[in-house]
């Protein structure tokens, strides 16, 4: 989208650690912990782990098919032109469109915080539009503008979060961490897969890929980077706040648990600092997917799995497929219930994550990757969304029946629209053939 290579490293793995670090780590470790107790960072680790095995083929196939969709290229490279890579891809968008609500929703909730006692719930609504607009604005000026604010965001949110946690190790009370007090190890699976959506924004540093200076060198290493910064910072983290706070306390601060936990050694302010690292974290974690799922949604109508109003080119060469996505999110925002959006987005992109490691299976001979790690990546998400389909069953089988008629419905919506349009998808090298053909 943008003809000039302006991504380096680090701003890359900013993209990927702004995606990582948002709401997720702020209002899903009090559900979390819920689940798991004390044990809640052996779930971060596991998830973390199902990250990396997907990273492994993230980072195989972006090397091999540096594009702005991401996985969206990966999808079409493995399955070919059809309804099977066309539905994921629409599924993806809306991935990203359930991770957009969340941020926004809880950017609004964390800026209520500052206002007076009694407040109207109405600022959360308005609070999260006003962050939608502002971000819409910096990804309409480009990637290098992405990069560069994204940077600063996270140096910002990541230097609070740390001091957070060293302080927090400092005068954890070692009684709270003891593993007499650990729940059932199927409560620790369960919570892994609840805490999974804190992972899911690695992806986005693939969409990237064409506005870095040297995509086979800079991607992977942003990428593995990024994963293993996110894990340490969660665990750490997570420590912390279940080593100063009772799990009943937690639980109670379930929305806020992180401020919460500044209170013991660092008092209100401690709290009110928490909340501004919350309102970093969610603002970044809406620049870096609205980055990625603007460009997501631009491929896949390149490739003709949406009505072609996603192409036209508007503002700053940006697309409509932007100021779309973000009026669903907006919508969303002020209609649906953020923790079952919460659920739904884990699930939706471990299934995304699940595709991309069966694509790359068919094609791990000119990624020169090993079959044994696709298999094992392939595995590891399709394990957790086990775990997370079983937890909701016992909890929530309404969240889990809107998940089934959001697969049904992607899938249908692209059979549908493949059949009048007959409009075929192509690969990157193919839209490049075309585009110089048409010069």
């Amino acid at each position: 989208m943008t003809g000039r290579k302006s991504m380096g490293l680090w701003a890359a793995v900013s993209i990927g650690v702004g995606g990582m670090i948002g709401a997720g780590i702020f209002s899903i470790l009090g559900v979390a912990c819920q689940i798991a107790g004390n044990a809640v960072f052996v779930s971060l680790i596991l998830a973390g782990f199902v990250a990396l095995l997907s990273t492994y083929s993230y980072a195989k196939l972006g090397s091999r098919y540096p594009s702005a969709g991401g996985p969206v290229e990966f999808l079409v490279q493995g399955f070919g032109n059809g309804t099977l890579s066309g539905g994921f891809n629409v599924l993806l968008w809306v991935g990203y469109i359930f991770a957009l609500t969340l941020y926004a929703r809880a950017f609004g909730a964390y800026a209520k915080t500052f206002l007076p006692a009694g407040a109207s719930d109405i600022w959360v609504n308005v609070f999260s539009i006003a962050i939608m607009i502002l971000f819409t604005a910096i990804n309409v000026i480009g990637s290098k503008a992405v990069g560069r604010s994204e940077f600063f965001i996270v140096l910002v949110k990541m230097g609070i979060l740390v001091l957070f946690a060293i302080l927090g190790l400092i005068f954890i009370k070692p009684s709270l961490l003891t593993v007499s007090e650990w729940p059932k190890g199927s409560s620790i699976l369960f919570a892994t897969g609840v805490v999974f959506l804190g992972y899911e924004g690695f992806g986005l540093i693939t969409n990237a890929a064409e506005d870095m200076e040297n995509p086979q060198k800079t991607l992977p290493r942003a990428l593995y980077l990024s994963v293993l910064i996110v894990m340490g910072i969660y665990v750490a983290v997570s420590l912390a706040v279940t080593g100063n706070l009772p799990l009943s306390t937690i639980i109670k601060a379930e929305d806020y648990a992180l401020a919460e936990a500044a209170k013991p050694f660092l008092g209100v302010v401690g709290f009110k600092i928490m909340a501004i690292a919350a309102l970093f974290s969610t603002a970044s974690a809406i620049n870096a997917t609205l980055y990625g799922g603007a460009n997501v949604s631009y491929m896949i109508a390149r490739k003709g799995e949406l009505p072609e109003i996603f192409e036209r080119k508007v503002w700053g060469g940006s697309t409509e497929g932007l100021f779309i996505t973000v009026a669903l999110v907006l919508i969303f925002t002020n209609l649906f219930d953020l923790e079952g959006i919460a659920m739904l987005g884990s699930a939706v992109f471990l299934l995304i994550y699940g595709a991309v490691n069966v694509a790359h299976l068919r094609l791990y001979r000119e990624t020169g990757a090993r079959p044994l790690l696709v298999w094992a990546s392939i595995l590891g998400c399709l394990a957790a969304f086990g775990v997370l389909a079983a937890y909701e069953v016992r909890h929530s089988p309404m969240t889990l029946a809107i998940l089934v008629g959001v697969l049904v419905l992607c899938f249908l919506t692209e059979w549908i629209y493949q059949g009048p349009t007959q409009r075929t998808m192509k690969t990157r090298s193919e839209i490049q053939d075309d585009t110089a053909s048409s010069i």
